[in-house]
């Protein structure tokens, strides 16, 4: 160990080493806009300022029996050490109550009382050299403590145990990697000023504070993880953790989504692929609305932003401001754009009261019905009624209440009997019946699309095992298959093992994956794709025209059959542009070798239409509207009949 004053300077270097380097992080990441970053900023100057201080102090001290300059100096040192250190424990509670999400809980009467004990001491310590309160120096020129150091870390310790209360309740909003590091904090920080309170010839306090500040950035401070480091803004990750930290703690607040709903027109201007294009385009004006940690990007079409503390303007009069902006084009590189959006608005936590809710709002579509741009209140019961669709779709589990339905496909050729896809329904015992477009996505979400898939997918094996569809010349019938399950590991080995429980032809089997969800991975889904033909079982790509990759959907996936959204079919009938579409469409899909379904088939004229270009096979009502297994098999067997 070194000796005296060698010791000293070393403890008090290695604290500066590290607080300044981690000072200088923080500046380079450009963590300081958040009065979380402030904070830490300020427990980092502090700390600095102290190691830098403590060593003037120490290197003049030995000097001042013969230099009154070195007096001066070492009463500088000490006193500017204690005027900085007594703030750095009010400071550490203050980052709890921040971390925590709750800082905003304390009125004025509880900052008056948390700041008390911090008012005191400080005054202590600028009176000190008059009254030498807190040390003074003897006839020896030694350092001596006066009876106000003691306050002083009395006052420490209450701070200390003031954040561990906040801590303790605001536990739930603090995630697992950031309660150990403040715990962290606590006991390195105590361990050194415990050490250094018994024997004061051990300075071990400020590297104490140094090591345990430096375990803060790298567990608190550092949020790589939170966001996306090109735009700037918070991911999906950081909404949920930090609308959970405002939920737990009570806070009322409002939360603003912005959807665009034509974000693909970025891609065809502009010609790139690239996700944060609309960020960039977005940016500076969202900045305008609310600081950039309160804006967030779930995915590439939606924004959230959280509004705190509004008091002068409420959530919807800044949606509607929103909304109006989005009537003007906005700057795209070299170009100006129109984009479209549907601004939604929502108070917590009368109106939301969980993550889960919020999620939804988020990851759901825009209910087709609206055609409201801003919505709230009212506009927004269906978020209400999703907590409702998942109570129903675990009843629905447990009770035996879905239901497969089966819709005839027919070939153009002769009009003759083709096949049928197999759709599921859920007939609840308190809610009615309800269709897939409103629980799938609840199941997706929920994790419960695994068991409906499964149970569908046995239905129809057990259908097909029967012997009834191939007696009446049914050769296939198609079953939808959610893309989350298919990206999951091991999900060929598992569909097989399904259908291998039944004495069924895998060909007779058609899985569907729709094309807007296709799109978002194509280099898994064609592996899945690849490994599940190789076994003898088909695929058709649903929806063929509602998303915006369709060239690359059925390059990158080996389709057998395209289904051609009803869409295409009606505008057809609309417009001669639609017909055009229809037609190019189809003579698209025929020369890369793909059989055509058309979806929505409903009259004779529309019948005529595509019995014109040449397709392969038709579904919709005009042969039949979806309808339960035994009524399916009256159906067949009467046209057979």
């Amino acid at each position: 160990m070194l000796p005296g004053n060698d010791f000293h300077i070393a403890c008090y270097f290695a604290a500066f080493l590290i607080s300044f380097t981690c000072l200088i992080y923080t500046f380079l990441q450009k963590r300081t806009d958040k009065l979380q970053n402030k904070m830490y900023i300020l427990m980092l100057i502090i700390v600095t300022f102290n190691a830098i201080s403590g060593t003037i102090s120490v290197i003049a001290t030995p000097l001042t029996a013969r230099s009154q300059t070195a007096r001066i100096v070492c009463d500088i040192g000490d006193y500017t050490y204690f005027l900085f250190h007594t703030a750095l424990c009010p400071a550490f509670y203050l980052y709890v109550s921040c971390v925590a999400g709750a800082i905003s809980k304390h009125n004025w009467t509880q900052r008056i009382f948390y700041g008390i004990f911090f008012y005191i001491t400080e005054i202590m310590v600028i009176l000190n050299p008059f009254f030498h309160w807190i040390y003074y120096y003897d006839s020896d020129n030694r350092f001596t403590r006066g009876w106000g150091e003691s306050l002083i870390y009395v006052a420490a310790v209450i701070y200390f145990l003031l954040a561990l209360i906040r801590l303790l309740f605001s536990w739930k909003a603090v995630n697992t990697k950031r309660r150990f590091a403040l715990m962290y904090f606590v006991v390195i920080v105590v361990s050194g000023v415990v050490i250094q309170f018994v024997d004061i010839n051990i300075k071990g306090e400020l590297f104490a504070e140094a090591l345990a500040l430096m375990g803060v950035m790298l567990a608190v401070e550092s949020e790589d993880d939170l966001m996306d480091v090109d735009t700037g803004f918070y991911n999906r990750k950081a909404l949920r953790m930090d609308v959970n930290s405002y939920i737990v703690n009570k806070n009322k607040f409002e939360i603003i989504c912005i959807k665009v709903t034509n974000a693909d027109v970025i891609q065809k201007v502009t010609g790139s692929a690239n996700a944060d294009i609309l960020a960039d385009v977005l940016s500076d004006y969202l900045k305008t609305i609310v600081p950039r940690y309160h804006i967030y990007q779930t995915n590439p079409e939606t924004f959230v932003l959280t509004l705190m503390d509004r008091k002068l303007e409420d959530g919807v009069a800044i949606a509607d401001r929103i909304s109006d902006r989005f009537d003007r084009p906005w700057d795209c590189g070299m170009t100006s754009i129109l984009l479209n959006a549907v601004v939604m608005v929502v108070k917590v936590p009368t109106e939301l009261t969980n993550t889960m809710d919020l999620f939804y709002m988020v990851d759901s579509m825009i209910p087709q019905r609206t055609v409201k741009k801003v919505m709230s209140g009212k506009d927004l019961d269906y978020i209400l009624r999703r907590g409702e669709i998942e109570n129903a779709i675990a009843r629905g589990l447990d009770e035996d209440r879905f239901e497969v339905f089966y819709q005839p496909t027919y070939y153009m050729d002769g009009l003759r009997l083709h096949g049928a896809e197999a759709l599921v329904r859920l007939n609840d015992s308190i809610m009615g019946r309800l269709f897939p477009d409103e629980f799938i996505p609840v199941a997706e979400q929920v994790g419960m699309i695994d068991a409906i898939d499964d149970f569908v997918l046995k239905q129809v094996c057990d259908f097909l095992e029967s012997g009834i569809p191939g007696q009446y010349g049914i050769d296939c019938i198609n079953v939808n298959l959610s893309v989350m399950q298919c990206l999951q590991p091991g999900f060929v080995k598992h569909i097989c093992k399904i259908v291998d429980g039944f004495d069924v032809e895998k060909s007779w089997i058609n899985f569907e994956i729709t094309e807007s969800i296709a799109a978002s991975d194509y280099e898994i889904l064609s592996g899945v794709v690849s490994d599940l033909k190789s076994h003898g079982f088909r695929f058709a790509m649903d929806d063929y025209g509602t998303g915006y990759s369709n060239m690359q959907s059925i390059f990158s996936l080996d389709f057998d059959v395209v289904k051609i959204d009803k869409s295409i079919l009606w505008g057809a009938e609309e417009t001669e542009l639609g017909k055009i579409i229809l037609g190019n469409s189809v003579r698209m899909i025929d020369q890369m070798n793909r059989q055509i379904l058309v979806e929505g088939v409903e009259t004779k004229e529309q019948v005529e239409l595509l019995k014109e270009l040449s397709v392969d096979y038709l579904q919709g009502y005009y042969f039949s509207k979806p309808i339960p297994k035994e009524e399916f098999i009256d159906f067949i067997q009467e046209k057979a009949g």
